[in-house]
């Protein structure tokens, strides 16, 4: 299983699956970050957390631990 965590700077995916429960599934969903979603993550901090993505037309920051939770193909 591949997580947004693991797409390398400059790369792009698209959402497959949300994991998680109740109140963190859901602040990942109001983020805009739903199933079939493309994400450019544009870059990484230098300690890896946290990563700045692109997501429907918008910037965004995510923590790795919640990156862990959206599988991507």
């Amino acid at each position: 299983m591949k997580t947004l965590k693991d797409v390398s700077v400059g790369g792009t995916c698209k959402v497959v699956k949300l994991h998680g429960e109740g109140p963190v599934k859901r602040r990942i969903m109001d983020m805009g970050i739903t199933k079939g979603t493309e994400i450019f993550v544009r870059k990484v901090a230098p300690l890896g957390d946290p990563m700045e993505l692109n997501v429907r037309g918008y910037e965004l920051s995510v923590r790795k631990g919640d990156a862990e939770l959206i599988e991507v193909e």
